[in-house]
């Protein structure tokens, strides 16, 4: 018989109140999981628009708390946590591509630069709510056209900020990175499991 959720692992925490991730991304709920958190996924209804020209830690804030705020009613008993990503080249915000072509466009925007990465998360229990926002920097290698086209092809691109995974095959893309690997990947670990902890909502596991 297999073993149930995780138990076949190491755990470093576990939940004391149940928690909802408002967001879609498997990857977000990956980084959770990989820590022995259990968490129920109900994606938020909610545009993602990015005004150009405000500030972009403003802007992935704002959106996670739009998030976290439009699923807490649903799950009065429970801890919401909402995140939102984006990437910002010279003051251009890149956020999912349409389609292949802006993809492409982006990719080589980046080639061979350094970019932000903003990640805004909100958590939503009960009465209370905080929201903080981590911004890591990256710099690309040069990528060659083929590359590119390479990495298009694989389909990775089109449903990630600024066109690229960095858990994925666009790791080997990443020359230099100061700041949070797990803001960029969607969900900055360090600031969210000391705001969990901070409010009782996880402990370790033991």
């Amino acid at each position: 018989m297999r073993s149930d959720h995780h138990s076949d692992r190491p755990r470093l925490f576990r939940n004391l109140r149940p928690l909802v991730l408002a967001s879609a991304s498997p990857r977000r709920k990956a980084l959770l999981s990989s820590l022995g958190l259990e968490c129920q996924v109900f994606p938020a209804e909610v545009e993602e628009t990015y005004p150009q020209g405000k500030p972009p830690e403003e802007v992935v804030q704002e959106l996670a708390q739009k998030k976290a705020l439009a699923v807490a009613p649903k799950f009065p008993e429970a801890a919401v946590l909402a995140a939102d990503t984006l990437v910002v080249q010279n003051g251009v915000f890149l956020g999912k591509p349409r389609d292949l072509e802006e993809a492409r466009a982006m990719l080589k925007a980046l080639s061979g630069t350094w970019h932000w990465v903003y990640t805004g998360v909100c958590l939503s229990y009960q009465k209370r709510k905080s929201r903080f926002y981590t911004a890591t920097a990256v710099k690309f290698r040069p990528l060659s056209p083929p590359e590119i086209e390479a990495y298009l092809a694989t389909g990775e691109p089109l449903d990630k900020a600024g066109a690229y995974a960095i858990q994925g095959l666009a790791a080997c893309f990443v020359e230099r990175i100061e700041g949070s690997v797990t803001g960029v990947v969607g969900l900055p670990l360090a600031e969210t499991v000391a705001l969990l902890l901070a409010w009782g909502l996880i402990t370790h596991y033991t």
